[in-house]
């Protein structure tokens, strides 16, 4: 599930539909649900998860 999406959807929905707290299904290859809470300027994420990348990122500071 795409979860950057999701947070951007939420506060639009929870404006036009008066909740705080919504359920959310992606229709996709990689389909999913979850529940999001909009909690102020942030949104929460709700759900089951898998890994599917882990990398590690150098920062060479000068």
């Amino acid at each position: 599930v795409t979860g950057v999406a999701h947070c951007v959807l939420t506060p639009y929905w929870s404006q036009k539909l008066s909740k705080r707290n919504l359920s959310a299904f992606q229709a996709s290859r990689r389909t999913g649900f979850m529940d999001t809470e909009l909690d102020g300027d942030r949104v929460i994420l709700k759900g089951y998860a898998v890994t599917v990348m882990e990398c590690k990122i150098l920062i060479e500071w000068s």
